[in-house]
């Protein structure tokens, strides 16, 4: 019987603030497309740790968009590796809005929320490019000391 690869469950987060310039509708919304961005962008994080290249976003298997997403939302976007195949990676996503600006009060206010919002969440799969894989276990394991 062989180890668990260690790339499964490798978590990367970024946090971003969500500008007003990305509003496009009606009570300052942001379209699902800004969060489908972000997805991509921790994916190539993931790739880069755990294989050393950024990959390609193959495609997404499920995009399931929760709540909404507005103009002045700090959100936190996670990729998680949950099934490692010879050059494919599945990952789990998911998007919570952490802060929201609260206009009600002033211009420029905003608040920490209590409990994150969960806004979208989505499966996904990156591919390594064959020429371009690197070792991942060495690499891992070289972060682990």
């Amino acid at each position: 019987m062989s180890e668990q690869d260690p790339r499964l469950g490798v978590t990367v987060t970024h946090s971003r603030y969500v500008p007003y310039g990305h509003a496009h509708y009606g009570g300052n919304l942001v379209d699902g497309a800004y969060v489908l961005g972000l997805f991509g962008d921790v994916a190539t994080e993931v790739s880069i740790r755990t294989d050393g290249d950024e990959a390609l976003f193959a495609s997404y298997d499920e995009v399931v968009f929760a709540a909404p997403v507005q103009a002045g939302d700090v959100l936190e976007v996670s990729a998680t590796v949950t099934r490692v195949g010879r050059r494919s990676r599945a990952l789990r996503f998911e998007a919570r809005v952490t802060c929201r600006a609260r206009p009600d009060l002033s211009p420029s206010a905003a608040e920490v929320l209590a409990e994150p919002v969960v806004c979208a969440t989505a499966t996904g799969t990156v591919v390594v490019p064959q020429d371009r894989k690197v070792v991942a276990q060495e690499r891992l394991s070289r972060s682990d000391g």
